[in-house]
C-alpha cells in the first residue's frame, strides 16, 4: 500500500495550493481526482468549435493574482507556464435605454463617464478610491486570515492603530449592510447604484439583503485600482502551472481517481479507499477540497461524526444556481449601446435594482426567471488567443436560477426538468441578450450550455449549480463557513481536513483556504 504525508481529494485550485506548499515544506504528497482532467471551477476547454477555448466556469482571476499564494511562488508558477493578463477595461452595466456606464483603471475616464450621469457622484467615487486605497490592505489581511485566529485580531488592531479606532465601527457597519442602503449612503444616480450592486448576485446577496454591501465595494473599488485579470488561454493556465510545479517536486496529480471512502481509525483519518479497490495512507493529513456534503455522510459514514455536526452539515444552504452558456461567434457583439462596449472583459446585463430583486425572488420559489442578470464575458478584448484571428469565444453566465424547477415565471416553458427546460430556457437568454446585441445569432457558429444540473454533473461539488458551495450570507459566511465551530479547517475527524469554497473566505479564485489551510499544517 502506497503511503504518503498528505493525501489531497479533489483537484480544485485551493486543494492544488494546499498540496504546493505542503509540497514545498518538505511533506510527501499525492491529488486524487476523480474527473479525467484536474480543476474542479477552474477549466479551459474547447467546446464550441476547435480554436475557441471557453473557461467553463471560472473566467476572472483576479483574486488569484493579488494572492498570498501567488505572492510566494509566483515566480515558480511563471516558470511552469502560468500566464496572466489584465484587463484595463474591467466591467460595465448596460442599461433599459442602452446606455451604459463602465470602470477602467483610468480614474479620470471612469469619473468622466459618471459625471455624465451626476458629478456630484463623479466626486464622491474619487473619494471612494482613495479611501479605500488606504483600507484595503486591512481589509485583505482580515480576508486573508483564518477565522477566527491571532493573525485576523493582528489585522484588526493594524487597522485600528493605522485608520483610527472609528475604522472599527465603520467597518462593521459596511459588513453588516445591504447593498442598496450603503449606496444610497454614498450615491445619487440610480445608474451607478445599479453599476455596483450587481457585483451582489455573484455571492447570493439581492440589493436588499444584510451582509451584501462588501462584495460589491471590494470589486467595485480593486477593478477601479487595479484591474481585472484573466489567464492568457483560458483560467486552466493557473490548474496546469500548479499540477507541473507539483511534477517537477516529486509529487503526483492523479486523474480518474475516485475516492471512495476516507478510513479512520481511531477517530484519526488514516488514508483513502479508491473506487478501484486500492488503498493509500496517509501519515500526517487527509484533506478534503469538496463540498462538506460530499464527504460526510458519503465517504464517511455517519457515525464517524457527531449527529448535530452532521445536521448542521447537511443544513449547509446552497447558493442559487447557475447556468453556462459558451458561444462560438464569427466576430465581436454588436451592442446597441456603442462599439466602446466590446473592450469590457465583463459586461454585466441588470439594469436596474428592481429586476436584481425580483430575479432572485423568482428563482428562490423554483421558477424560471422572466428576466434573468447575464455576466457577459468578452476574454477576446484582452486574450487574443481564445479565438481564431476576427472572431470571439463569449461566456455567458446566467444569475441567479432554482436548482429544481417548479414553474416558469413568464409561463411559457412546461418543462420541470432541467434536461428538457434547457433548450428553451437558453432561448430565453439569447432573446434577452440579441436586444442588446443585435444579429446575435447570425454570429454564433457554435455553442454549449449548462443548465445548473450539468454543472453538478461536471463538478459534484457544484450542488444544484451553485458555483459558490454555501450562500455567502452572514449565517454562513466568517465564524460560520462551513458550519459554526469548524471555521478553521478542521473537521470532528482528527487528521481529516476541508478546503475550497465551502469553507473560509469562500468563493472565488484567490486559493485561500488551500494556502491557509496548508500554512496550519507546515508552516
Amino acid at each position: 500500500m502506497e503511503e504518503f504525508d498528505a493525501v489531497v481529494i479533489g483537484s480544485g485550485h485551493n486543494g492544488l495550493a494546499a498540496a504546493v506548499h505542503l509540497r514545498k515544506r518538505g511533506w510527501s504528497v499525492v491529488v486524487l481526482e476523480a474527473a479525467a482532467t484536474a480543476g474542479g471551477a477552474v477549466k479551459t476547454a474547447e467546446v464550441t468549435c476547435p480554436g475557441f477555448k471557453h473557461d467553463l466556469c471560472a473566467m476572472n482571476l483576479s483574486m488569484f493574482a493579488g494572492s498570498p499564494f501567488f505572492a510566494r511562488y509566483k515566480d515558480e508558477l511563471t516558470a511552469h507556464g502560468l500566464k496572466l493578463v489584465g484587463a484595463s477595461d474591467c466591467f460595465a452595466t448596460v442599461y433599459r435605454d442602452h446606455s451604459y456606464l463602465g470602470v477602467s483603471t483610468d480614474l479620470k475616464r471612469t469619473a468622466a463617464s459618471i459625471s455624465a450621469v451626476s458629478a456630484r457622484d463623479a466626486e464622491a467615487w474619487a473619494q471612494m478610491v482613495e479611501r479605500f486605497g488606504k483600507d484595503a490592505p486591512h481589509i485583505f489581511a482580515l480576508l486573508g486570515s483564518p477565522m477566527p485566529s491571532f493573525a485576523a485580531l493582528r489585522a484588526a488592531l493594524g487597522a485600528i492603530r493605522s485608520r483610527g479606532l472609528s475604522w472599527l465601527p465603520d467597518m462593521a457597519r459596511l459588513l453588516l449592510a445591504t447593498p442598496r442602503d450603503f449606496l444610497d449612503a454614498h450615491f445619487e444616480s440610480a445608474k451607478l447604484k445599479t453599476l455596483m450592486a450587481a457585483w451582489g448576485l455573484h455571492l447570493d446577496f439581492t440589493p436588499d439583503t444584510g451582509g451584501g454591501a462588501l462584495f460589491p465595494y471590494l470589486e467595485s473599488m480593486a477593478n477601479q485600482s487595479f484591474g481585472m485579470v484573466i489567464g492568457e488561454g483560458g483560467a486552466g493556465t493557473i490548474i496546469r502551472a500548479m499540477c507541473a510545479l507539483l511534477q517537477a517536486e516529486g509529487s503526483e496529480v492523479r486523474l480518474n481517481a475516485k475516492v471512495a471512502a476516507i478510513e479512520t481509525t481511531g477517530k484519526r483519518a488514516t488514508g483513502v479507499r479508491l473506487a478501484d479497490g486500492s488503498r493509500i495512507a496517509a501519515r500526517r493529513a487527509v484533506i478534503a477540497n469538496l463540498h462538506p456534503q460530499l464527504v460526510f455522510g458519503r465517504l464517511l459514514g455517519e457515525d464517524a461524526t457527531p449527529a448535530l455536526f452532521n445536521r448542521r452539515v447537511a443544513g449547509i444552504r446552497p447558493g442559487p444556481g447557475t447556468m453556462m452558456i459558451h458561444l462560438a461567434l464569427n466576430g465581436p457583439l454588436d451592442w446597441r449601446g456603442g462599439e466602446e462596449l466590446r473592450r469590457f472583459a465583463y459586461v454585466h446585463l441588470a439594469p436596474d435594482l428592481a429586476m436584481m430583486s425580483r430575479v432572485y425572488a423568482e428563482a428562490a420559489s423554483g421558477l424560471l426567471p422572466v428576466e434573468p442578470v447575464l455576466v457577459v464575458g468578452q476574454p477576446g478584448a484582452i486574450d487574443a488567443s481564445r479565438a481564431p484571428a476576427g472572431q470571439q469565444a463569449l461566456w455567458v453566465q446566467v444569475r441567479v436560477l432554482p436548482a429544481r424547477i417548479t414553474g416558469d415565471a413568464a409561463g411559457e416553458i412546461t418543462a420541470s426538468h432541467w434536461d428538457e427546460a434547457k433548450a428553451p430556457y437558453c432561448q430565453r437568454v439569447l432573446d434577452l441578450l440579441e436586444h442588446y446585441a443585435p444579429a446575435l445569432r447570425s454570429k454564433i457558429i457554435g455553442q454549449a450550455v449548462y443548465s445548473p444540473l450539468d454543472l453538478e454533473r461536471e463538478n459534484p461539488s457544484l450542488i444544484g449549480g451553485d458555483n459558490l458551495a454555501g450562500s455567502h450570507r452572514l449565517d454562513q459566511n466568517f465564524l460560520f463557513r462551513p458550519v459554526v465551530g469548524y471555521s478553521r479547517y478542521r473537521t470532528p475527524v482528527g487528521r481529516l481536513y476541508l478546503c475550497g469554497a465551502a469553507t473560509w473566505p469562500g468563493a472565488g479564485s484567490g486559493a485561500g483556504s488551500g494556502y491557509m489551510l496548508g500554512q496550519m499544517l507546515a508552516g
